[in-house]
């Protein structure tokens, strides 16, 4: 038996990276997943997002463990496009557990030079997005009268400053506010809310030319391998970079009967990088 059999997941971003984990591993556990990501492009974010193929992969992953998915190209902008593809997930599956609040992007930038449309996009992705996840999806879990789970991907930048990511932190601690107030208000209806915060995770966000000149401005062309040295010296733990399955670790255990009593907490998976 899995830990999640017979429940219904919703996750954003779950094109790749730590969203396609999370899908994979739910499903792996016995639930049914209702999955969105984008192919619309954010001018101010400096590496490809999300693919077609991408969400096609986790769909085909998913499908591979024998679970069912509803997957759908759906910004978490778009308040109308996410709540039609939860509608269609929760018609075809009949219920809806658990939601992953996952999606989000980076752009690295000096706090007092970014462009108004680099600090926008943010919030309207990393902290909005999450809102409008949450506004299309949570009352289908409370409709369902069986209490379940919310986990919302936030970030060791939420509890620890660094440099020319002003906008990255501010949305990332907005989000552990919006936990705070929404578990308060889902507790009577039994349902429990999270955040987690990974340290450096290797991602398409991470793994690119923008994070490693964040990482090592010393450097005229830095690659990987440089990134990863200067990574190293931020996490107390000798790790670079968590890989997503770490992370899905964790939100596994939240949104599961294991964690029926944690809500309103952030959970650090940070390698020791806030001590």
């Amino acid at each position: 038996m899995g830990k999640l059999d017979g429940k219904v997941a919703f996750i954003t971003g779950a094109g790749r990276g730590q969203g396609r984990s999370h899908a994979i591993r739910f499903a792996r556990e016995g639930a049914d997943i209702i999955a969105v990501d984008t192919t619309r492009p954010v001018d101010t974010v400096p590496y490809p997002l999300s693919s077609a193929e991408d969400l096609a992969e986790t769909v085909r992953a998913v499908q591979a463990t024998g679970r069912r998915i509803v997957a759908r190209d759906a910004d978490v902008r778009d308040y109308a496009a996410l709540a039609e593809t939860v509608r269609e997930g929760v018609s075809a599956f009949g219920r809806l557990d658990i939601v992953v609040a996952n999606a989000g992007i980076s752009s690295p930038a000096s706090t007092l030079e970014m462009s108004e449309e680099t600090w926008q996009d943010m919030i309207d992705i990393n902290l909005t997005g999450v809102w409008k996840s949450l506004r299309a999806s949570v009352p289908h879990v409370i409709d369902g009268g069986r209490g379940g789970a919310v986990v919302i991907t936030s970030s060791l930048a939420a509890v620890h400053a660094n440099e020319n990511m002003a906008h990255y932190s501010a949305s990332k601690a907005g989000q552990v506010m919006l936990m705070k107030v929404v578990a308060k208000e889902l507790a009577p209806h039994n349902i429990r809310v999270n955040t987690v915060h990974p340290t450096t995770v290797a991602t398409e966000m991470i793994l690119n030319d923008a994070t490693y000149r964040l990482f090592r401005p010393d450097l005229e062309n830095p690659g990987r391998a440089d990134f990863e040295e200067a990574a190293r010296t931020l996490n107390r733990l000798p790790v670079a970079a968590l890989e997503p399955e770490d992370i899905t670790a964790t939100v596994l255990h939240l949104v599961s009967d294991d964690a029926k009593f944690i809500t309103g907490t952030t959970q650090l998976i940070d390698a020791g990088g806030a001590l």
